[in-house]
């Protein structure tokens, strides 16, 4: 199969692709890493009458350290951060998800921006943003705006990123509580480098009494979108972590889930997998 015919504009500048964009209205796409786009318009599922390459825009590639928080231009590549010294020490929950992500060649084209931006219910990229509420960047001809990450999301590749809008770059919070900071992620695919069954992404601080003083915590796979689990974080935060206060926090886990049922397993077997999942994310974010 081949992409039906489209226009092609290879942006200079952020200026340069939103103004494109703009004037594309909703006929325009931008490509980043093109991992997902590309097979998309293969399969003729996307039809742009545009296709506005961002890859030569210089200014949407880097990491960046800011005050409170790291900095992530939205071309950076995926195996850019993954090797990037600055987020595994500041952000080692998005450093431990990465390598769960396709494959070496994949993540050498993939881009961090491109995987948040198309909002697979089942990625891992989107599934660390949601559990960390990190701040999106987007840009139009005229404005700004900037977006938590849990809101983003609508359903599954449905975001409040409008028509003329680019995603410029995404801001991952550092935390700087007092005590000791741990993350734990879990996944479940068919083969590693598969999409997810199901994914889990946690991230905890505890005390030296080993009293958990902040915890986060999201689901993927299980839903529409990337799922925070609101109720559980709260059950942990200001207890001892053990076996009975995991097992209070989960009770009526799967409440809060809404997985599809399809090839891959059913809706019953998602949520089964996800409680033992997010249990084994917060002992190994404990430990």
């Amino acid at each position: 199969m081949k992409a039906p015919a489209f226009d092609y504009h290879a942006a200079e500048t952020v200026e340069d692709a939103v103004g494109q964009l703009a004037e594309a209205g909703d006929d325009g796409l931008i490509l980043a890493g093109g991992q997902t786009l590309v097979p998309m318009l293969a399969m003729r599922l996307a039809r742009p009458s545009v296709l506005i390459d961002i890859n030569a825009v210089s200014e949407l590639a880097g990491i960046e350290q800011l005050d409170d928080g790291i900095r992530i231009k939205t071309c950076t590549r995926q195996n850019v951060a993954l090797n990037s010294q600055l987020i595994g020490e500041s952000i080692p929950l998005l450093a431990k998800a990465l390598p769960f992500i396709g494959h070496h060649q994949t993540r050498n084209r993939g881009t961090i921006g491109g995987s948040i931006a198309h909002g697979d219910p089942a990625a891992e990229i989107p599934l660390i943003a949601v559990a960390l509420d990190a701040s999106i960047k987007l840009q139009t001809k005229n404005d700004t705006r900037n977006l938590s990450a849990k809101d983003f999301y609508e359903g599954p590749m449905m975001t409040l990123r409008k028509d003329d809008e680019c995603l410029t770059d995404v801001t991952f919070p550092i935390w700087q509580e007092e005590g000791k900071l741990g993350v734990g992620f879990q996944e479940v695919s068919q083969r590693h480098g598969d999409f997810a069954i199901v994914s889990v992404a946690a991230q905890m601080v505890l005390d030296g009494n080993n009293v958990c003083q902040r915890v986060a915590i999201a689901v993927g796979g299980a839903a529409g979108i990337p799922v925070r689990l609101e109720k559980v974080e709260a059950n942990l935060t200001g207890s001892v972590i053990n076996q009975e206060t995991i097992g209070d926090a989960l009770t009526n886990m799967a409440d809060f889930l809404d997985p599809v049922e399809d090839q891959h397993g059913s809706a019953a077997y998602r949520r089964r997998v996800a409680r033992v999942m997010t249990e084994r994310a917060i002992w190994e974010a404990a430990a």
